[in-house]
């Protein structure tokens, strides 16, 4: 700063300052770094076919809890025999299917919400869990259709179980058609 005569100081300007290379990359590592970690804080949306296999979980507790009410209800042993051995095995789809929903989620098994506000007045028969596999059986083999690897093999023996249930166990233990 110069003064003038009067004892008054005058602004002199002084040069822009100059960024070196180095402060140029140095601050673009920077951004890239810092825009990484903002990507990798947001959690990429679940695959299409999660709803499809929560679908499958939801029919397959629900399947299950079918057959346990429709065994409680049936006298012939060898009838609510066939009827446990499917809810049990319908447990077990369920609990393959939440397996699977977590690997590929990574976290506890999403399911679809379903509001059932009335029971309903008479108990399930077998007839009613005939045509709750038949319906599984369906969905599960369109579905397998539709995946590869190991999910199509899952819903494809999901699907071979459920039509062996309902045209063989069942059947053979009594229940009509």
């Amino acid at each position: 700063m110069r003064s003038a005569g009067n004892g008054r100081m005058f602004s002199v300007p002084s040069p822009p300052p100059t960024v070196s290379r180095r402060r140029v990359l140095f601050g673009t590592a920077a951004l890239a770094l810092l825009g990484g970690t903002v990507a990798a804080c947001g959690s990429p949306p679940p695959p299409p076919e999660v709803d499809e296999l929560a679908a499958q979980l939801d029919r397959a507790r629900a399947d299950s809890q079918l057959a346990t009410n429709a065994a409680a209800a049936t006298p012939p042993p060898p009838a609510a025999q066939a009827l446990i051995a499917v809810a049990s095995e319908r447990s077990a789809h369920a609990q393959a299917l939440s397996d699977e929903l977590v690997r590929i989620v990574g976290k506890t098994a999403p399911t679809t919400t379903t509001s059932t506000t009335a029971q309903p007045a008479t108990a399930p028969t077998t007839k009613d869990v005939i045509a709750a596999l038949r319906q599984s059986a369906d969905n599960a083999a369109q579905l397998a259709a539709k995946q590869s690897g190991y999910r199509a093999g899952l819903l494809g023996s999901i699907a071979a179980s459920c039509t062996a249930a309902y045209t063989v166990a069942l059947v053979a233990a009594g229940a009509p058609q």
